[in-house]
């Protein structure tokens, strides 16, 4: 995971578009540009319709505007954590299947995306509402778990056997180059690529076994690394949530 998944774009790019801060043209360039994997060719919402060809992504949101949303975040669900989502089961369920959900502030509806071919299909689903994350501790909670993850992996040896995951390990300020739309934080856009480089280093890491000698040495390597996984997760939610994000700066009067 090198670059924004589609509900981190949806969340960055949608937010702005409500916010009134960018227009159409920039909302759908942004949501359709992914640079790993070029350009998707297009996002529809997938409905009972006639024709089956879905609703295009721009008209759910207006729709989602006229009831009450006024932002766009975005929750990176797993397995035993649920990414502070507060259900109903069936967007849990949905959400950490595709390993992403995008939820529509205000709305209490969220959209659960599928890749099809270029086309990412969105299945709209009704959404609780939740606490939105804590930003300041998110970036807190993604530095210490390096540092744990470092020295758990410093005592297993990683050198020896992902010399690569050790070096990329010193760095805390490391991360991938990410576009974001105007007013989107500073803050978010370093926290989010910081946890993308984050759980990209722990996918390497996990790859294999790491020529683990033993069973139970793989799993006590996973167990080093699968906090700083969920850390970098949590990490890269917070900064796709704009309800948890710091206000806008005011520039003095006069200037």
């Amino acid at each position: 995971m090198t670059s924004l998944r589609p509900s981190a774009r949806l969340a960055w790019w949608g937010t702005a578009w409500l916010e009134g801060r960018i227009g159409p043209d920039d909302f759908l360039d942004g949501l359709l540009d992914d640079l790993d994997g070029g350009r998707d060719l297009a996002h529809l919402v997938v409905e009972v319709v006639a024709d089956g060809s879905g609703v295009p992504i721009l008209l759910e949101l207006a729709d989602a505007r006229r009831q009450g949303a006024t932002a766009v975040a975005a929750a990176f669900p797993v397995p035993g954590d649920p990414g502070g989502l507060r259900g109903p089961a069936e967007l849990t369920g949905a959400a950490i299947e595709a390993g992403e959900t995008a939820l529509l502030l205000g709305a209490d509806r969220a959209l659960v995306p599928r890749a099809v071919g270029p086309v990412v299909e969105w299945d709209r689903l009704p959404a609780a509402r939740r606490p939105p994350p804590d930003l300041a501790a998110a970036d807190r909670g993604l530095r210490s778990a390096v540092l744990e993850a470092a020295r758990a992996l410093a005592a297993l040896d990683v050198a020896s056997w992902r010399p690569e995951v050790a070096d990329e390990l010193i760095d805390l300020r490391a991360g991938v180059a990410l576009s974001a739309p105007p007013g989107t934080p500073a803050v978010c856009v370093d926290l989010a690529a910081r946890a993308l480089h984050l759980l990209a280093v722990t996918d390497l890491a996990l790859a294999d076994d790491g020529g683990a000698v033993s069973v139970g040495e793989a799993e006590r390597r996973r167990a080093a690394i699968d906090p700083l996984a969920q850390a970098a997760r949590q990490a890269l939610t917070a900064a796709c949530s704009p309800d948890g994000w710091p206000p806008p700066r005011q520039e003095p009067e006069g200037r």
